[in-house]
Order: C-alpha cells, then structure tokens, then sequence
C-alpha cells in the first residue's frame, strides 16, 4: 500500500466548538505552530452547527486556548488564529456543504478530521462526497467509538470506503499519540540487550493497567451505553498489548508495523469465564473525599461495567504460556496507565546459603500521569553487618522528560496530527486490526450473556472486586499497585 506523498494544505475540523476540539485540537493545532512544525500555507477551515462568524469562532478558540494550552507553548496566537476561518453547516443538511467546498477551495492535499458522533459520519461523509471533497489527496481522520461491535464497525468503515481508500483513512487512537506510547516502539526494536530476554523462556506474565480516579463526569449517556469494556479495553488496552507482542516489523512504516500488530491480535485466545471480572463501583472515597457510587451518578439502576479484569493469551511461539493480565477501572485510587513485563526468576541462586533472598526483575513503563521508564535489578545492599551479604532491588530509573531536557511535554494529538496533514498511518489504526479487536470483545460479552455474569460491586477509592485479585493471585501473581 502506498503512503501518501503531499502534505495536506488544509485542515478540515468538523466538531470544531465542541469538548475535544476546545480541549485538544485546537491547542495542539497552536502548539505545532508554535513550534514552527505547520506549513505556512496549511489553512484550517472549521465547522460545527452553530451559527457564527470567522471573528466570532476565532474569539471562542483564544479563550479555549488560553484555557488549556500553557503560556509556553502558545506562540503568536494571533499568527495561528488568522490561519483559522469558520462555516456553519448542519451535517444532515446537503445543501451546506456547498459553503464548506468554497471556503476550502483548492488544495494540494485535504486533511479532514470527523470530530463528531458516529452517526453522523456517513451523512458527512456523503455530503463531502457530494461537492468533491474526498477526491484526489484528500485523507479521513476518525474518533473512536467506530462502532458497538463488530458488526456496527464493519457498517461504519464499509460507509467510510465508499469515499476514501483504505491508505486515506486515518483511525484515531489517542494512546498511540503518547511519547511513552511510541518510546515502548524504541525501547524495544533500538536496544539490542532485550530482544533476546523479550519471550516466553524469560519473561513470567506482563500486566497492563489503566486506572482512573474519575466516575462518570460528562459522559452520562454515551458511558452507560458502552462500558468499560468497549469504552477503553477494546482499543486503547488492546493497543498497547499488541505494542507490547509484536514481532520486529521489517521497517518503522505503516504497513509493516501495522502488519505485526494484526498478528498479535488475531493470536488472541478466546478468553474463558473464569478469565474475566467485571465491576461497577459503589460509593466510597477518592484522595479523603466522598464520592458517590455509579447509580447515583446515572441516576438510575444499571448494569454497565466500570470495571474489567482479564487475563489474556498471545498464542503464538513467543508468547505460549506467558498470561497478560488487563485491568481497567473508573474511581481507582490513584490515576495511572502502565505496563509491567515482570521476568522469570535465575534458576539458582547462589546467595540462599547467605540468606540473601532475590527477587525477579521487573521492568515498568509508566505512560501517565508520568512518563517513565524503571527496570529493577537486583544488587547488595551497601556496608557490613554479622547477617552477611544483603541483596535488594534497585530501580533504574528513565525519567523522559528528564532524560531528554529540551523537549517539552505534549498532547498526544499533536503526534497523530501532524502525521495526519503529512499522510503517515504508522500511529493510526487499520481496518483489520479494529475488526480482530470486535472479535475479541464480542466474544467476551458473548460470555457475559451466557453466563448471566453482572459487574461485581467495588468500594469507590479501590482497586476493584475482591475477585479480581483472586484472577491473579489464582496464578501466584500480585497486581502492581505501587
């Protein structure tokens, strides 16, 4: 499949006034251009339905902006607002795409991001269709959720290829936009000494854990249609395992990473009942503060998960027997998304006669709220004692803001953004591997229907179901909390 070859000269925002353009693309956008990281001849031309000037929608964007972009990183705001001008259309009304062709006019190449609800996609796209905007180097991004299921997916992406080709369809997960998200990618194909340890003769289990300290906040509806499971394991979790398994690619490029991540997903074994745990959490505390419980949020009884646990396997020769163990949760007791590849302990310690005790190495990589990298080894503990030698794990700390001084922290989006206007798909998703992540999923929910299994309740301010720790510890594992 061939990348595209021109960069985009204009960026096309539909969503333009709502919460993730305001919060993330829009600051990102100014971010790039601060850095001088945007052509001086890429325009952006953003839409939404309400009615308002280009004066007017530049004014909303300095105050979102000034909201949540850092003085640092803004630049000559007024520099990156003039590139910006404004159309009202209603996405189900056909006639308002004429305006938007003639304020895009012509253009080399056209990047447009869907910054909307997925029902509305198919209307966009017909009437982008309709007035010649999907022709020629014109490419797609699209936010999550694309479908339900796999079938409700397989609609959606069968609508989007009436317009686009596969190789101009950008399909966005925000995670792969994260520094530590694309530094696992180095971490392992750059550094020679773990590619021979990184298999099953060496490594015991991998943990992957996304925790969150928030309930529902302004996700009401959308979070209680989806849950747990399709709202964060069936793309962002299901991403970062197959980052985590996945072959050496022949080459840093879309196709063939891509190609190696699909491998590792269609490798998945359907999980078993006893492998998977489901919660909601009840009212309790986070950080010493009363916090309700999911019902009380909702406002009514549900049976939605806010919790999942599940204990995965990557059937393949270097995978065979090493467990992936995933959890994810809503009002957890701290925020942190990481990565634990714990190995297997030495054969034979030569320090047991001393009493000396070793313990396996583990490497952890933490990829928010901080990005960094610990391996911990095992050494002696400094000076003298009657007890003899002394052995202890001593961290190794990368910490990559740290590590890399002249950098600056950034938004995930500003990645996939810029890779977006110049048409690199290596950080974006493919058709095959969303539809080998439904499949996974839907067979799970398959489970939970079969067995009538509902969500576990969870104190608010824990780390989950009671049953979720016997799923590991069923295995002598212990979760990775600290």
């Amino acid at each position: 499949m061939q990348e595209l070859t021109f960069n985009a000269d204009r960026l096309l925002l539909f969503g333009a006034t709502g919460d993730l353009s305001q919060r993330m693309l829009l600051p990102s956008l100014c971010a790039l251009n601060a850095d001088g990281l945007l052509d001086p001849e890429l325009r952006i031309v953003a839409t939404a339905r309400s009615e308002m000037s280009t004066r007017e929608f530049r004014q909303l964007a300095r105050e979102a902006l000034e909201k949540f972009l850092p003085e640092n990183r803004r630049g000559p705001m007024a520099d990156f607002l003039n590139r910006i001008s404004y159309v009202a259309v209603d996405a189900m009304t056909p006639e308002g795409y004429d305006a938007l062709a003639d304020e895009v006019g012509e253009y080399n190449g056209l990047a447009i991001f869907l910054s909307t609800a997925p029902s509305l996609f198919e209307p966009t796209i017909a009437g982008l269709k309709r007035v010649g905007l999907t022709k020629g180097n014109a490419r797609i991004a699209l936010e999550k959720p694309l479908g339900t299921d796999l079938k409700s997916s397989c609609e959606i992406n069968d609508a989007v290829a009436q317009a686009f080709s596969e190789d101009r369809i950008f399909r966005i997960d925000h995670y792969l936009g994260k520094e530590t998200v694309q530094n696992l990618l180095a971490l392992r194909f750059a550094n020679i000494m773990l590619e021979p340890v990184w298999n099953s003769n060496y490594v015991e289990h991998v943990q992957i854990t996304v925790a969150e300290t928030v309930g529902l906040e302004s996700r009401v509806a959308y979070y209680d249609d989806s849950g747990a499971l399709r709202d964060m394991v069936q793309n962002h979790m299901l991403q970062l395992l197959a980052l985590v398994a996945m072959e050496p690619p022949t080459s840093f490029d879309s196709t063939a990473v891509r190609d190696e991540k699909v491998k590792v997903l269609r490798a998945l074994r359907p999980v078993e009942a006893k492998e998977v745990v489901t919660g909601q959490y009840r009212a309790g505390a986070i950080d010493g503060k009363a916090v309700p419980g999911y019902d009380e949020e909702l406002g009514k009884e549900s049976d939605t998960e806010t919790y999942v646990a599940l204990k995965a396997h990557v059937d393949n020769w270097r995978w065979r027997g090493v467990p992936f163990y995933l959890r994810h949760g809503k009002r957890m007791p701290e925020r942190v998304t990481e990565i634990v590849v714990q190995f297997r302990c030495i054969p034979h310690s030569i320090f047991e006669g001393r009493g000396a005790k070793t313990e396996p190495n583990r490497l952890v990589i933490g990829i928010q709220p901080e990005e960094n990298i610990r391996l911990t080894m095992m050494a002696k503990v400094p000076g003298l004692g009657n007890e003899g030698l002394r052995l202890r794990p001593v961290p190794l700390d990368i910490a990559m803001p740290d590590a890399f001084s002249d950098t600056v922290r950034r938004i995930a989006y500003e990645r996939l953004l810029l890779d977006l206007i110049h048409g690199d798909q290596t950080l974006f998703v493919r058709r095959d591997e969303i539809e080998a992540q439904w499949d996974y999923i839907d067979h799970i929910r398959k489970i939970w229907a079969e067995n009538d299994m509902k969500p576990k309740t969870y104190v608010a301010g824990t780390w989950g179901p009671s049953a979720a720790v016997a799923l590991a510890e069923r295995d002598g594992v212990t979760w990775h909390d600290d």
